[in-house]
């Protein structure tokens, strides 16, 4: 994937994970404790993904300037 096409991808999963961080703190702030699993690997992994995601598609055009 290129940097240009890896960017959207990126800032898409990190907002997700944003999201479903928000809907975990909603949820248990309204009393509910067995959230579903999805919710939870959601919140976890997606923030995570997106945000490397986007760093690496910044140094992969950053070194497409440099050539």
């Amino acid at each position: 994937m290129t940097a240009p096409k890896l960017m959207p991808l990126a800032i898409g999963l990190f907002a997700i994970g944003v999201l479903a961080i928000i809907a975990v703190f909603v949820l248990f702030a309204t009393g509910h404790s067995d959230l579903p699993l999805w919710l939870n690997v959601a919140a976890t992994y997606l923030p995570a993904i997106g945000l490397a995601l986007g760093i690496i598609a910044v140094i992969r055009k950053a070194r497409q300037k440099k050539s």
